[in-house]
């Protein structure tokens, strides 16, 4: 497989996972399973962590101006819905920066091998079934109290293991709060934001130490197609929501925790 193939497949890996209740982690194995593919380094992780999260900051471009204006002192507007917004949006990325701070070398030492991707796909997706089944989904979001909020966050934690998913945690620990699905898919999208840039973050400050040869064809096709795949996977998953609901990415995702056991 030529590198310029890998970079579009991983890309597309990419953007399409990050913002679907799907792991990630797991749709990357495959390339490697299957064709034995290289690893294209830190660089074009970066390049794709900056592509998905442009599309998530363009997509949601109306309703950050309205949170940066709400939190403005200067601004005379008494929005006091965007302001609260924008303060669950920081309550809810904390857990995961001190877990995964704290936790770090546990995560980055500990071997987690496609069996342990595939049980946390299988078991993560029949927690999902729950709180989709039984929440009550008849709250908006700003009703929950701030401690509910930061339950989101601590449950988003999970998504440092491998196989958990990211929007899938954040979606099911609204779900289990109660709140409808379109507000727990639009606050877990809102939520990447902070999250992938911390992921970001990271990443940088790991390349500064790591050399790598740079291939810049793979970089802008990451950074271009992971944009593209993750913008108009997040229009689509918001507009098609309500009417398709969680059961056919709970039955994926079972499906695909089961078929990674049986090729490991």
């Amino acid at each position: 497989m030529t590198d310029i193939f890998l970079s579009i497949l991983l890309a597309l890996v990419q953007g399409l996972t990050e913002f679907l209740p799907v792991s990630s982690s797991a749709h990357l194995l495959f390339p490697s399973l299957l064709f034995n593919a290289n690893d294209l380094g830190l660089s074009f992780d970066i390049a794709t962590h900056v592509g998905t999260l442009l599309a998530v900051v363009v997509y949601f471009r109306n309703d950050i101006q309205k949170m940066l204006l709400a939190i403005n002192p200067f601004n005379n507007t008494n929005d006091r819905e965007n302001k609260k917004l924008f303060m669950y949006l920081a309550a809810a990325t904390m857990p995961i920066i001190i877990i995964g701070a704290i936790s770090s070398d546990f995560i980055v030492n500990r071997s987690f091998g496609v069996i342990n991707i595939a049980w946390a796909n299988i078991i993560f997706a029949g927690v999902l079934l729950y709180a989709y089944r039984y929440g009550a989904r008849n709250k908006g979001l700003i009703e929950l109290s701030l401690l509910a909020v930061i339950f989101i966050g601590i449950f988003q934690a999970f998504a440092l293991l491998p196989g958990a998913s990211r929007s899938g945690t954040a979606i099911t620990a609204a779900l289990l709060l109660g709140i409808n699905l379109k507000d727990a898919s639009k606050f877990a999208f809102l939520l990447s934001i902070p999250t992938i840039l911390g992921a970001l973050v990271f990443l940088i400050i790991d390349s500064i130490t790591f050399y790598e040869t740079i291939n810049f064809a793979s970089l802008f096709i990451g950074f271009g197609v992971s944009a593209f795949t993750a913008f108009y996977t997040i229009k689509f998953f918001l507009a098609f929501i309500e009417k398709i609901g969680m059961y056919p990415f709970v039955v994926y995702r079972l499906c695909l925790g089961l078929i990674l056991i049986l090729i490991a």
